[in-house]
């Protein structure tokens, strides 16, 4: 017995519930907590019995968000249903999907996407009487001005409403059909012709050729046409059968009947009713894969570190409206050296990360003002926000700049660095491909500024890289297959007919990061999202040569996480951190504390240096070569910046002897030596400015070149010459002239000039912005299932007739509020009080009263299924329950 007469047989006797409500509560416990598991929207609030629980699930954008949640064919499911009779059987359900040949396949998945649309309170009724929800039929079906998204149009009788009787009449003559008494009966007359497969063909057999063509066109969408006052002969021949009939002036349409004659009874050209399969793009050893990620994750580390580098004595300002110039996104891709777009994920994942953030708060504040805890709604600022305040009113420039967790950051391990990255791209909303395209109201979107979130991106993110776990470890996926499969789960709904989708990337070629996206096409947004996903997991060294590594498949696997459980708790998001780490750290090299010294000035080191190494070497030497080795390279600027920095030629001697495993060539040691004996001979303070020198002759020299002239220099003593512009000006002009200036204070020493590392106040890192309520945990789902079954028990318990204050609320006097409730006490009997409570809200409540003392009443509250206590004076009054018709109490 086939799986779909299995289905039709165990329900086909059962005529169904009476409305979504009544079928909702005859659902069980286990089905309840399942339909608030898929659509948590139902759960903000907690809805108070099954009645409130269907109407919310019937609402406009709840089922918006159920139908988005669907796959293709629980969507084609139930497009299909919304252009079937109300209410259609399943038989009529699976011709529409199956057509008049059959399909195996549809019959064989149809019975679980049923009970999936059921299971989401899409559908409802029994198996003779399946009812699409109203809302999703209004949402999905055809009507008058628009098909429905199987490309067919408006039944017969929806098309030919506004029609005179004499008209239906004359196309019932051209037809072929016989008069009818009534518009009634020629309607259903002509309904009966077109869902007749063998009629129609007769009928067309007629037809001139140019009509056949024009039904061609029109059968699988859009079903709509334009004709002129004086339509042509093939056309004309179509409006007098009925073929074509008219729904605005000079707009005609395929009624949904013949259309689906014509399609041999599909309501979808292509069922698709299996999943696709992700194909294997290529094959490569697990270590090859592990080896290369390791790679990426150490590329990754470093260039983040760059980045965090080069900000770390002020970064760039924040535009007025937030975000990065492009001048200052251009200026760091060129210290990265990685192209713009690159540099701007970078930028952005630095940010999520919460290692960078604007000094002044004015971008901090853009995002999570309304969570602080120090500012309320009648606008109070905390001290801070209020600083930042007055520095924008003074005209002092706001920067970004590291804050208080890079330092933390950089003293961890690289692979806890690496898993911190990690846990800030994964759940992230922000997409940084989208920058540098244009925004709804056509503004440029700019790194690190607003309207970058896009809630879909954590749930692509997070897929793809569950379908690359699928695969078999060292296989890469095809991207243009692994695409397909993220439609199949997630199609996009559209008002019309499907629409062809476009064409994924071909196997092998490998997608340009960023270039935006338009702002109102949801579609190519999908496609950007895992094209960048792809592109990202990359770069970060989750996936090497295109297949996921060991430790990308225990980013997914270490939360320990039930199918429908909550968002990551901290302890999850630690043990997860811990595992990737682990898994990630024999991967990475081991950081060497040693360098090679060449003769050519340079040193390179042949892997990643300690950390006080890279910093000392990084002053004292340019970096000129990254990859697998990084060269430095020394020069005069180099070494001078070391000794501006307080150290002597000793003890960089020192230093290069204690690390380098090659003996310090002679160049370089000259080149320190000139570089310090020249170091601090002239001395530049602050008069305006001045210099000093003990050797007149260089004095001499300085104010002999033409290049001082821009300086003012003034002679005030054969040893010392003012000058106008401040210390800073004046040291980089005697530098550019070729001299070694050294600055001094105004006691006459040496400054040592240390870079200053600023940093920023506390920031948290920018929340993501969901998509839609968190999924509801057990617990919850619990707590809100059983809510639900004590309203719905106290809603529909009957009661006595009462006076009844405005609201629906009982009405009785004190003394009889109180003889009830005390009676109801003694016997163990549950009665209706209204209560308003010390807000002045008023409910209705259905108590068991326990005990009645000191003007409090105690008792089990079946509404709140809860025991709880009211104060009598907050009662309005009390109704006794109705005993049922055989004159016994209703059960409780």
């Amino acid at each position: 017995m086939s799986a779909e007469q299995q289905h039709r047989d165990g329900q086909a006797a059962d005529p169904g519930p009476r409305s979504l409500a009544q079928a909702l509560r005859e659902r069980d416990d286990a089905s309840l907590g399942a339909l608030l598991r898929s659509r948590p929207d139902l759960l903000h609030p907690v809805p108070t019995d099954v009645t409130q629980l269907a109407t919310r699930a019937g609402t406009r954008a709840s089922v918006l968000r159920a139908l988005e949640h669907l796959d293709r064919f629980a969507l084609q499911a139930a497009e299909a249903l919304a252009v079937a009779p109300d209410p259609a059987s399943y038989q009529e359900l699976l011709d529409l999907l199956a057509g008049d040949d059959g399909d195996e396949e549809v019959a064989g998945a149809l019975p679980a996407t049923v009970a999936l649309l059921r299971e989401r309170a899409l559908v409802w009724g029994g198996e003779d009487r399946l009812r699409l929800v109203r809302t999703a039929r209004e949402l999905l079906a055809p009507s008058a001005s628009h098909s429905s998204p199987t490309g067919l149009g408006p039944s017969v009788a929806e098309a030919t409403s506004g029609m005179s009787p004499g008209r239906i009449q004359a196309i019932l003559t051209a037809a072929g059909l016989p008069h009818t008494h009534d518009t009634v009966s020629a309607v259903a007359a002509l309904s009966g012709l077109f869902a007749d497969r063998e009629r129609v063909a007769e009928l067309l057999e007629g037809a001139p050729e140019a009509s056949r063509e024009v039904l061609t066109r029109l059968v699988w969408g859009p079903p709509y046409g334009q004709v002129t006052a004086e339509p042509a002969a093939h056309l004309r021949w179509l409006l007098d059968r009925g073929l074509l009939l008219p729904t605005t002036p000079g707009t005609v349409v395929l009624p949904r009947e013949a259309a689906l004659s014509l399609r041999g009874g599909r309501a979808h050209r292509v069922p698709e009713p299996t999943r696709p399969r992700v194909a294997v793009a290529a094959e490569r050893k697990p270590q090859v894969v592990d080896a290369a990620a390791g790679g990426q994750a150490l590329a990754a580390l470093d260039t983040v570190e760059e980045l965090l580098r080069s900000w770390d004595e002020g970064g760039p300002a924040v535009l007025r409206a937030g975000g990065l110039s492009i001048r200052d996104l251009k200026r760091t891709a060129t210290v990265l050296e990685v192209p713009e777009p690159v540099a701007a994920f970078w930028v952005e994942l630095a940010y999520a990360a919460g290692l960078i953030a604007s000094d002044g708060g004015y971008v901090e504040e853009h995002h999570d003002r309304h969570d602080r805890p120090d500012a309320d709604a009648e606008g109070y600022e905390d001290e801070e926000t209020r600083d930042a305040r007055t520095r924008r009113r003074s005209g002092e420039a706001e920067h970004y700049a590291p804050t208080p967790e890079y330092d933390a950051w950089r003293d961890l391990p690289p692979a806890e660095r690496w898993a911190w990255l990690l846990e800030a791209w994964l759940p992230g909303t922000r997409a940084p491909g989208l920058i540098g395209g244009r925004d709804g109201r056509d503004r440029t979107l700019s790194a690190l500024g607003p309207g970058l979130d896009r809630s879909p991106a954590p749930e692509v993110r997070r897929r793809v890289l569950e379908l690359m776990a699928g695969l078999e470890p060292g296989q890469a996926p095809d991207p243009a297959t692994l695409l397909e499969r993220l439609r199949w789960e997630r199609p996009l709904r559209s008002a019309g007919p499907r629409r062809e989708q476009p064409e994924p990337p071909r196997t092998g070629v490998r997608p340009a990061y960023g270039g935006g996206v338009a702002a109102n096409d949801p579609e190519a947004l999908r496609t950007k999202l895992t094209e960048w996903a792809l592109l990202e997991a990359e770069m970060l060294g989750v996936t090497g040569r295109g297949a996921l590594a060991t430790h990308g498949r225990a980013l997914l696997g270490a939360e320990g996480r039930s199918e429908g459980a909550g968002a990551d708790t901290a302890a999850a998001g630690s043990a997860r951190a811990a595992v990737v780490a682990a898994l990630l750290a024999p991967l990475l090299p081991e950081p060497l504390d040693h360098v090679l010294l060449q003769a050519d000035l340079t040193a390179v080191a042949p892997g990643p240096l300690v950390r006080p190494l890279a910093e000392a070497l990084g002053v004292l030497a340019d970096v000129e070569s990254k990859g697998g080795a990084t060269v430095y390279r020394f020069t005069p600027g180099s070494v001078r910046r070391a000794l501006d920095a307080g150290r002597s030629a000793t003890e960089l001697h020192a230093f290069l002897d204690r690390h380098s495993r090659t003996p310090v060539p002679q160049p370089l040691t000259y080149l320190i030596d000139d570089v310090a004996r020249r170091h601090g001979l002239l001395r530049v303070g602050a008069a305006s400015s001045y210099v000093r020198c003990d050797d007149e002759s260089v004095l001499d020299e300085i104010l002999a070149d033409r290049r001082a002239t821009a300086l003012r220099l003034r002679r005030l003593a054969p040893t010392v010459v003012a000058a106008q512009a401040d210390p800073r000006t004046l040291i980089e002009g005697l530098r550019a002239m070729g001299f070694a200036p050294a600055a001094e204070s105004a006691e006459g020493d040496v400054m040592i000039a240390r870079p200053h590392a600023h940093r920023t106040p506390p920031r948290t890192p920018p929340a993501p912005v969901p998509d839609g309520p968190p999924a509801p945990d057990a617990t919850l789902l619990t707590a809100a299932v059983r809510t639900v079954r004590a309203g719905d028990r106290a809603a529909t318990a009957p009661r006595k007739e009462t006076p009844q204050a405005p609201g629906g609320l009982p009405r009785t006097s004190p003394a009889d509020t109180l003889a009830t409730v005390q009676a109801a006490a003694m016997t163990g009997e549950s009665v209706w009080i209204g209560h308003v409570n010390a807000e002045g809200a008023a409910s209705q409540r259905l108590l068991a009263p326990l005990r009645v003392e000191g003007g409090y009443v105690t008792g089990y509250d079946h509404t709140a299924d809860e025991v709880r206590t009211y104060a009598l004076h907050r009662i309005t009054g009390v109704a006794e329950l109705a005993d049922e018709p055989d004159g016994t109490e209703p059960a409780r």
